[in-house]
């Protein structure tokens, strides 16, 4: 009887293990799938928010540049020696260094220029920017040959064409590229504030790239004429809020 009794017991016993170990085998497995399945959620999560660009490129933009070369009857420059002519004919001009502006060593000595009033706007945008940063503005691209962009496309598969609709503008010399390498917050913000009027007013066609660490800023010809206004506009306000001052102090 003992014997029986003691065989009862150890069956028991193993039982009961068995079953621990089969409930601890299944119960592992789920909470492992279920937690890769929430990470994943998670990750998709982030970068489903993550990019959201106050400027955002587009086909609709990438046209209106070209209609705009168009509309100037601009080249787009084939290779070195048409933009040699260019420069020497001063219809392209140097962009220089300055205390608010850095241009990349990456781009070459021939390439560092651009359109007259697209020079007039980056010097604007450089000194507004140093003005409430205290640091300059990296230039990381500029002026473009057909050359230079079908070999750039070769290895970026982003590069815009080299002809067509929605070439890219950089061969007109309109366009610069602005590093945000390096940028804060407060300095992004400040960047999308400054371009987004004139963007909503076709001055410009601006874009925040996602795959290159650039914006990519192509200037019309009208930013002039623009400038020139705001500028008389900012001098009437200010006209009259000193007008306006002198006749509260007469009557006190």
């Amino acid at each position: 009887m003992r014997a029986v009794r003691n065989a009862t017991i150890f069956v028991f016993i193993m039982t009961m293990l068995g079953s621990q170990s089969l409930f601890a085998l299944h119960s592992r497995t789920p909470y492992k799938s279920s937690t890769r399945r929430h990470a994943r959620l998670r990750r998709t999560s982030v970068r489903r928010v993550y990019w959201n660009p106050v400027l955002r490129g587009s086909r609709e933009s990438l046209l209106r540049q070209n209609e705009e070369i168009d509309r100037l009857q601009l080249p787009r420059i084939a290779n070195d020696d048409e933009l040699l002519q260019l420069e020497q004919r001063q219809e392209l001009v140097r962009i220089q260094d300055t205390r608010a502006l850095v241009v990349s060593a990456k781009v070459e000595d021939i390439r560092r220029y651009c359109r007259p009033w697209t020079l007039q706007f980056l010097n604007d945008l450089a000194e507004a920017h140093y003005a409430k940063f205290k640091r300059p503005l990296e230039l990381t691209s500029a002026v473009r040959t057909v050359e230079q962009q079908a070999k750039l496309r070769r290895t970026n598969r982003n590069a815009a064409p080299i002809e067509g609709e929605t070439a890219s503008s950089h061969l007109a010399g309109l366009t610069i590229d602005i590093g945000k390498k390096g940028m804060s917050r407060a300095e992004k913000k400040w960047f999308d504030q400054y371009l987004v009027e004139m963007q909503k007013n076709h001055i410009i066609e601006a874009a925040e790239e996602r795959r290159q660490a650039c914006y990519h800023i192509m200037v019309g010809e009208s930013y002039p004429q623009w400038r020139d206004q705001r500028a008389i506009l900012a001098e009437s306000d200010s006209n009259k809020e000193r007008t306006r001052e002198t006749a509260v102090g007469a009557k006190n």
